[in-house]
């Protein structure tokens, strides 16, 4: 058998070389495979993750947050006791200076006047006789016929009848005061804030009967903290905003507090605010912002558009239909009509459209599309900017 193998074994190698030589061959002629390219990526933005560079006023701001007050605020009490015979407003309505709000019952006060009145006949009657007789003593005097001491008698009975009339004079007074605090009037004009008493209820002197608020002008009382109260100055405007209204009102500081708050570090501001429509109420609670400074006309961007490298500062920005980035220098940092933002030095123009938001690192120069209007989809594959 291995004779037999090693006398075959020429005729093996031979055919091995000659099935090599075959599939070498074919190898050979076999076309190249063909490469199917891949479409090229494009990155998709929603409208929403774009902003145009614009020029408007930037404001470098504290914020800050409390209470709404009417300035002028009045609580209207009685100044006579008795009992209620009316009350002719409610909370809610407007009233005017000097309107008629509460009546109190009168009988007592009209009867103290009449008393009053008529201790004041009696005094000067009294006044009369004194007189009468302090000058018919006089020309008894000069004639002889009676003693100094006795006219001096008559003239101190004169200077008791008249101070009798006077004492008589400042009663009535009081009494017709008196009767006239029984019409209870509003002392400034505005809104009944509240109502604490009804018909027929007895009242004592100074019960709270309605309080009275003028809307025309508002305060916000603020803490600031103390790290910060240098930087606040009389006249310094304040942009203040209140839920349910449609756009921000602007006051300015008047007063600030001279010493800290017991128990914290803050330092309590006022805002001075015209409310001539009335849309500010006592008690709504407002966040506000205090300019501390302003430039008019400046190049402005959002701070969520700025993305760092090193020490360069840069955005990402649509040119060409292309994702370019650019360096940018930055200023002042704000706010702007469209909320936080930063001042723009250079590096871009007005105009430029630039992405919103830090999607972090983006390849230069790969292409940009938008969604096609009414939802149809795009031929072109898309990576997307944002999920």
């Amino acid at each position: 058998m291995t004779l037999s193998f090693l006398k075959r074994r020429p005729v093996l190698i031979g055919l091995l070389i000659l099935i090599i030589a075959v599939a070498f061959m074919a190898t050979r002629k076999r076309p190249p495979a063909t490469v199917v390219a891949k479409p090229a990526q494009v990155l998709e933005f929603l409208p929403g993750d774009m902003i145009e560079v614009g020029v408007e006023p930037l404001r470098q701001v504290l914020p800050l947050s409390g209470a709404l007050r009417a300035l002028n605020q009045v609580s209207v009490k009685a100044k006579v006791a008795g009992e209620v015979k009316e009350v002719l407003v409610r909370a809610g309505e407007a009233v005017k200076a000097g309107q008629v709000l509460i009546r109190i019952d009168t009988s007592e006060y009209q009867a103290k006047l009449e008393q009053a009145r008529g201790s004041l006949v009696a005094s000067r009657g009294q006044l009369d006789i004194a007189t009468k007789t302090r000058d018919n003593n006089l020309a008894l005097l000069d004639k002889g016929f009676i003693s100094r001491n006795a006219f001096d008698n008559a003239a101190s009975q004169f200077d008791i009848a008249k101070a009798n009339v006077d004492t008589a004079r400042g009663a009535l007074d009081v009494a017709q005061k008196a009767l006239n605090d029984t019409v209870v009037k509003a002392p400034i004009a505005g809104m009944i804030s509240s109502r604490t008493v009804e018909p027929g209820e007895k009242v004592s002197i100074d019960n709270k009967l309605l309080e009275v608020v003028d809307l025309s002008q508002m305060e916000l009382e603020a803490p600031v903290p103390t790290a910060d109260i240098l930087k606040v100055k009389l006249g310094q405007e304040v942009l203040v905003t209140v839920e349910g209204l449609p756009q921000a009102v602007v006051g300015k500081v008047v007063r600030i507090n001279p010493a800290t708050q017991s128990g914290s570090r803050s330092i309590m501001m006022y805002v001075r605010i015209e409310n001539p429509q009335g849309l500010l109420r006592a008690g709504m609670f407002a966040d506000a912002s205090l300019t501390l400074d302003k430039r008019d006309a400046v190049m402005t961007i959002p701070q969520t558009a700025i993305q760092t490298d090193g020490d360069k500062t840069y955005v990402y920005a649509i040119e060409d239909g292309k994702l370019v980035r650019r360096d940018v220098v930055l200023g002042m940092r704000g706010v702007d009509s469209r909320g936080n933002a930063v001042e723009v030095s250079s590096g871009l123009q007005s105009g430029a459209r630039i992405v919103k938001a830090n999607l972090g690192n983006l390849n230069t120069g790969t292409p940009v599309r938008f969604p096609a209007t009414g939802g149809a989809p795009a031929s072109t594959p898309a990576v997307k900017a944002k999920e």
